[in-house]
């Protein structure tokens, strides 16, 4: 197995951020995420060549390039962003040779364990440091039922293992423990190749991606609700996935950056283009608005079978709200950014429910309140929930990373509006989803050192 120094890392490099003027003008994030690993994977899938305008090309979909090409795929990069992926069809991937790299994606690795599980092939799964850490068990439970076999793993179902696929999938009916996307899709993915129906019932809904890609492929899938915030969604197993062109809209984890820089720092006024608004992921909208943010949704369309709309935000005297556990699927990414405009809010903002938060990239829990606190922030954890009591911002600290993009970025932010600069211990995990921010940031008006 790949030892721990193929993960070398460079030194680390510190970066700060300062009190800076207003922040006006357009910008357009990256592609989403959670769509560009899809788009990438439905392509090594489907017969046909499949075009993809607006890829993000961050390290982490990288990685699931790179796989997808280990496992048969023939992948053509363009220009920025526009890529042609040559698949070789349903049940036809290669034996990769090597392993299976996915660096610091962990979209990418599980959704490519359920994609390897319904498949007669044997993969090897590897990860730097920060995702050999984060729990596989979750995917893994499903995959065996499904007929998939591990043959090799890390302590606690981790980093690095070994997947055996299954020639014929067996058919299930599962109940998701969490409200998680990646279960669903890993679960949806392997249930591509058996031949009868598969079944994911989830008590919350997560975000739906997944169904909708696969339908856009050609597949037959019926999602329908289940109890009172669940879904049923039922796959037809093996249709003939075809080629399709996939553009990729803006991803709202990443415009949640700029939106909050916006509303916290005074005078501004910026217009966010392209963003996906698909009602699983905007809860950080929903939720910025309650706390009085001047936010408008303009010149609302479709793209990619996804509700697209560009957000003009302006600064906003903001206050505190209660968000209920409910919310949390919605925006589970969204919560470090979240805490940062709280700080700043008037009154206490309390979060609910944040469990997932802790087998995230790092235990964000704990990261972000660390964070806070070192900057000056009167915060707390109680159980799952974060309380925050807003107002003035100090600033003046430096805050641990942990290896994680998010937090990097939501203290960056943090800086642009506080009193003293807020510095970060290292910027390098930034390109893992948002390789532009600091670019797009700095023509906005913002200042860092």
């Amino acid at each position: 197995m790949p030892n721990a120094a193929a993960h070398a890392r460079a030194p680390a490099a510190p970066l700060s951020a300062h009190r800076s003027g207003p922040l006006t003008g357009r910008l357009r994030p990256p592609g989403d995420k959670s769509v560009s690993h899809r788009a990438l994977i439905f392509g090594l899938l489907a017969i046909g060549e499949t075009k993809i305008e607006g890829l993000l090309e961050g390290e982490d979909v990288l990685r699931t390039a790179q796989a997808s090409r280990q496992l048969g795929a023939k992948i053509v990069r363009h220009a920025d962003g526009n890529w042609s992926v040559w698949g070789s069809g349903l049940g036809s991937l290669l034996q990769p040779v090597e392993t299976l790299d996915f660096g610091n994606a962990g979209t990418g690795s599980r959704l490519m364990m359920g994609v390897v599980a319904g498949h007669p092939i044997v993969a090897r799964f590897d990860g730097d440091a920060s995702l050999r850490k984060r729990p596989m068990k979750r995917i893994l439970d499903p995959l065996t039922l499904q007929g998939a076999q591990v043959l090799e793993e890390a302590e606690g179902g981790r980093l690095p293992l070994v997947l055996q696929g299954s020639s014929e999938p067996l058919p299930v009916e599962y109940k998701t423990p969490v409200a998680s996307a990646q279960i669903k899709s890993a679960v949806l993915l392997c249930g591509l190749n058996s031949p009868g129906q598969t079944t994911v019932i989830e008590a919350e809904a997560s975000r739906d991606h997944t169904e909708k890609m696969l339908a856009h492929f050609g597949a037959t899938v019926v999602s329908e609700p289940y109890g009172a915030h669940g879904r049923k969604i039922t796959l037809e197993g093996r249709p003939e996935l075809m080629a399709r062109e996939v553009r990729v809209p803006a991803d709202p984890s990443s415009a949640a950056f700029p939106l909050v820089a916006a509303l916290i720092t005074p005078g501004s006024d910026i217009v966010i283009e392209g963003v996906m608004t698909n009602p699983l992921r905007s809860g950080l909208l929903t939720t910025l608005q309650e706390m009085g943010a001047d936010i408008a949704l303009e010149n609302r369309r479709e793209e990619g079978g996804e509700d697209v709309a560009d957000i003009r935000a302006r600064f906003s005297h903001l206050a505190g709200v209660d968000v209920p556990a409910a919310r949390a699927p919605s925006m589970i990414d969204e919560y470090p950014i979240l805490a940062v405009a709280a700080s700043f809010a008037k009154g206490e903002t309390r979060m609910r429910g944040l469990s997932e938060l802790r087998v995230k990239e790092s235990d964000r829990l704990e990261a972000v309140a660390a964070g806070l606190k070192a900057n000056g922030v009167d915060c707390e954890i109680i159980g799952d929930d974060l309380i925050v009591r807003g107002g003035r911002v100090a600033g003046g600290g430096m805050v641990e990373t942990h290896l994680d993009h998010r937090i990097a970025m939501s203290f960056l932010v943090m800086g642009l509006a506080s009193e003293s600069k807020v510095v970060i211990d290292d910027e390098a995990m930034i390109a893992t989803s948002f390789p532009s921010f600091r670019v797009l940031m700095e023509r906005l008006g913002a200042r860092f050192s």
